[in-house]
């Protein structure tokens, strides 16, 4: 699979429950960083595991994937029933058809408040 691809099935396997298929996706020493809550996820069964046992109640869309040789960007919403609605900016590196590496910047829609001074310069999305 083309590195696209690789995080395109990934985020089809999330969206399906398909635990063992979305662990064919991830090398297992993987290292996958959460920078906003200062986390780093090493390897694929803690990758796999911690998607797994995340409360049910969500759904995930994919918005965009990027990608420029071995390098994938994509922009994933996960709204959930109820958390609210999450976007994520993920950052990853693939190689031979396995994710390797990868950076995440989950955040809630509306999550840091827009500060007065910005009131003239910007609308609500």
């Amino acid at each position: 699979m083309q590195p696209a691809e690789v995080i395109h099935a990934l985020w089809d396997r999330i969206q399906a429950r398909d635990w063992p298929g979305a662990a064919e996706l991830v090398a297992a020493d993987a290292v996958i960083d959460w920078p906003v809550s200062s986390e780093r996820i090493v390897g694929q069964a803690n990758y796999i595991a911690l998607n797994r046992e995340y409360p049910e109640g969500w759904s995930i869309r994919v918005l965009r994937i990027v990608a420029d040789g071995d390098q994938v960007v994509s922009e994933v919403e996960v709204p959930h029933r109820d958390h609210g609605v999450f976007r994520v900016a993920s950052f990853w590196t693939v190689a031979d058809s396995q994710i390797v590496r990868g950076t995440e910047y989950w955040t809630n829609l509306g999550a840091d408040a827009s500060p007065s001074w910005r009131a003239q310069y910007v609308e609500p999305l």
